[in-house]
């Protein structure tokens, strides 16, 4: 019991706020939950039939992959300890999953 004890003190916090790629690294996990939130959002308007067009839904996948390519990107600028990268494909990655989210909104008429 005390040896377990002893090894949970070791091990630390799992969020360590101090770490110098923190706020890169916590950049690029967001980045990737809007991502896959804006995927949900298009997979449940293709399913229920409600992008207007074939062309509207392929810029929509054309957004998606690309926010996913640029998140791909990111990790890896975090990785290098490059923030201010992280930051601007962080801001492109934003653009890619907003244009995908207001298609996946629009109506067929």
């Amino acid at each position: 019991m005390a040896l377990l004890a002893a090894s949970s003190l070791q091990a630390g916090p799992i969020d360590v706020p101090d770490h110098p790629q923190q706020k890169a690294v916590q950049l690029v996990h967001e980045a990737e939950h809007e991502v896959d939130h804006a995927w949900e959002v298009y997979h449940r308007a293709a399913l229920g039939g409600t992008i207007a067009s074939p062309k509207l839904q392929s810029e929509i996948e054309e957004h998606l992959h690309e926010a996913r390519t640029l998140v791909t990107q990111a990790k890896e600028a975090a990785d290098r300890g490059h923030e201010r990268q992280v930051e601007e494909l962080c801001q492109q990655v934003r653009l890619h999953t907003t244009q995908a989210m207001k298609g996946s909104k629009e109506q067929k008429r």
